[in-house]
């Protein structure tokens, strides 16, 4: 006689990755959340909702506890667009960093990479959309030919196309697809793990009714005029949008999956019904059933959230604001926690190379400049004054958890050498002080500096204050202007601002396996060099070429780790990029390893003590798992 498997028998066989008959799959565990739609039959039992071969969790593994479900989250952001951080908490990728950083299938059964060119992606059979209809295949083809090579749709990112190479696709099944490139393309898996992943991935079947090659026009009119756009190209994009979930009605992956269409102040999330994990005693993730953001003023998140009114906050707040959150625990029910940022700096000062003031593009285009400003900053006062002592003093590099990390980087022009910063000042071309205190431009004008902001961080003005006073004693003045963050990015790229204040690198964890981007001018918003950042996006169409030996070399290292086939090639690479950073000061960092507060409710269970917290490569909380996070009681 055929014994039936029981729950753990059946689980241990999905974790091992074994096939598990579907008669005998009965392991599975739903939310109460969801009784009564299945109890109308508008959903089917969950046995029916879990993929054949679910991602198993194994918990005890990780150190937590396995949960129940239930309950809701409460978490404050700053504006509707900051609802960004749901998919980033969901963390639902293709493959995905574990927390130890180690890329794992996720949404994927498997994968596999042959000659760091060929890339056999394996869905799990049986998974499907949040609607219930069956994710395939045919989603990624879709997503590939039909938008992201689709000549009037956004078009397929850098990293897609390796010295302009994009991948043929081939469908092998509705299960099994294959990327392959006639190069290798190592940045291919990390951008699968980022904060924001390409769009390898969508609906096929809902996307395919507002899609000129699939729908007459005459149909996706009234869509168009419905969702006031101007034409086919932005209704297929805006309805598809999921880095940012403004459509209730788009399938998705995720965990939780939007409830709310903008505008609001309140956003709702409820439970996936169909999501793809389950812990190890078989109950569908994720455990809790809704978030709900609400909007408030960045000014205020942090004493609203002191006053109880977040669940789970580490967004938005800064190590300034640990005392009320820490006194916060004596009135409510909350816990507070100090993790690591992840950052290369806490705050980092960014001359912007392509300023159209020429005087200041000169002075910043020498060397002796950027040095001077990075050793006339006194980083142990910072560190005294604003963080007690906890940071490390450094320039703007990698953290010393990288396993890139080394000290000569850190050090580089970040002593406190008043002195020489002078002596390298007057060789520069600045002037000699007047009766104001303040040096000479080579045209004459005070060496007055205006350091441009987006105006969301507290610990940026305490930290520019600072500097100020510090500068001035080497004749250089600094005001600051604040602006709305997408103002802000438009003048830096316009070349208005001449220098700016923003974090570090967002990837202080830097291996040599994750793409040095940040390293070299690759982007439209990075802040020291934007139009170079445009000319290599653009494949050299728009922007301008490096005029400076030291970041065309960068830009040579960046394509020379594009090609490589091993890690230790990467690492080579990764130095040299590394050290010419910290030699050229491109960016003028001050502290690292900031600590930052998380406070949640005490009854969440599953939240870390300790862990790095920061946009990349961590996805704020993504890779922590948040769906495995459960409320108590």
């Amino acid at each position: 006689m055929k014994r039936n498997l029981t729950r753990r028998d059946t689980l241990a066989l999905l974790a091992a990755g074994a096939a598990v008959p579907a008669s005998q799959a009965s392991a599975f565990v739903g939310s109460a959340f969801l009784d009564a739609a299945v109890d109308t039959g508008d959903l089917p039992p969950v046995n029916e909702r879990v993929p054949a071969n679910p991602r198993v969790v194994d918990l005890g593994g990780m150190g937590r506890a396995p949960g129940q479900h239930g309950g809701t989250l409460r978490v404050l952001i700053g504006r509707q667009k900051d609802i960004r951080i749901m998919p980033m908490f969901g963390y639902a990728r293709l493959v995905g960093y574990d927390p130890e950083l180690n890329f794992i299938p996720d949404v994927l059964e498997s994968f596999e990479v042959e000659e760091g060119r060929i890339f056999t992606f394996k869905l799990r059979d049986g998974h499907r959309w949040s609607d219930g209809h069956p994710f395939t295949s045919e989603d990624i083809r879709y997503a590939y030919e039909d938008v992201m090579r689709h000549d009037k749709l956004p078009g397929m990112p850098p990293y897609m196309k390796p010295d302009g190479h994009e991948p043929a696709l081939e469908v092998v099944d509705e299960v099994t697809v294959r990327f392959v490139w006639p190069v290798p393309n190592p940045e291919f898996l990390p951008s699968l793990a980022a904060p924001v992943p390409p769009r390898l991935v969508m609906p096929a079947h809902y996307l395919k009714q507002f899609h000129v090659d699939y729908t007459a026009m005459e149909d996706i009119q009234p869509a168009i005029d419905a969702e006031r756009k101007d034409d086919w190209r932005a209704l297929h994009t805006h309805m598809s949008r999921t880095n940012r979930p403004e459509n209730p009605d788009l399938p998705t992956l995720e965990p939780w999956r939007p409830r709310t269409k903008p505008p609001s102040q309140q956003f709702v999330f409820e439970r996936n019904p169909y999501f793809h994990r389950v812990d190890e005693n078989g109950l569908q993730l994720p455990y809790v059933d809704k978030f709900v953001l609400n909007i408030a003023s960045f000014e205020v998140i942090a004493a609203k959230t002191a006053t109880g009114d977040s669940d789970l906050q580490a967004t938005s707040i800064g190590f300034g604001d640990f005392t009320v959150l820490k006194e916060a625990e004596g009135r409510f029910p909350v816990s507070v926690k100090l993790w690591k940022a992840s950052q290369g700096s806490r705050i980092a000062l960014y001359p912007n190379l392509n300023t159209t003031d020429e005087v200041w593009r000169n002075l910043f285009h020498d060397v002796r400049t950027r040095r001077a400003m990075s050793l006339a900053i006194d980083r142990n006062e910072i560190n005294q004054a604003l963080f007690f002592g906890l940071c490390n003093l450094s320039a703007n590099t990698v953290l010393p958890q990288s396993p890139l990390f080394k000290q000569e980087y850190a050090d580089a022009w970040a002593s406190h050498d008043p002195a020489l910063a002078n002596k390298l000042l007057d060789e520069a071309g600045f002037g000699p002080a007047g009766g104001d205190g303040l040096r000479v431009l080579p045209d004459g004008r005070p060496a007055n500096l205006v350091v441009e902001s987006a105006g969301e961080s507290t610990v940026e003005t305490d930290v520019l204050e600072l500097i100020r006073d510090q500068y001035r004693k080497v004749g250089i003045g600094l005001v600051t202007r604040t602006s709305q963050r997408d103002i802000f990015r438009s003048r830096v790229l316009s070349g208005q601002v001449n220098i700016s204040v923003w974090v570090g690198l967002d990837n202080g964890l830097a291996s040599a396996d994750m793409p040095p981007r940040q390293l070299a001018p690759t982007a439209d918003d990075d802040l020291q060099w934007p139009v170079w950042g445009v000319h290599f996006l653009s494949g050299g169409t728009q922007g301008k070429a490096p005029d400076m030996p030291e970041a065309q070399e960068l830009v040579d290292l960046f394509n020379a780790w594009r090609a490589s086939t091993t890690s230790e090639e990467r690492e080579e690479i990764w130095h040299r990029m590394l050290a010419i950073h910290a030699d050229q000061v491109f960016s003028i960092g001050t502290v690292n390893g900031a600590l930052q507060p998380l406070l949640h409710a005490s009854d969440l269970q599953n939240v870390p003590d300790e862990k790095v917290f920061g946009y990349s490569p961590t996805s704020y909380l993504g890779i922590y798992m948040p769906d495995t996070f459960w409320r108590e009681g």
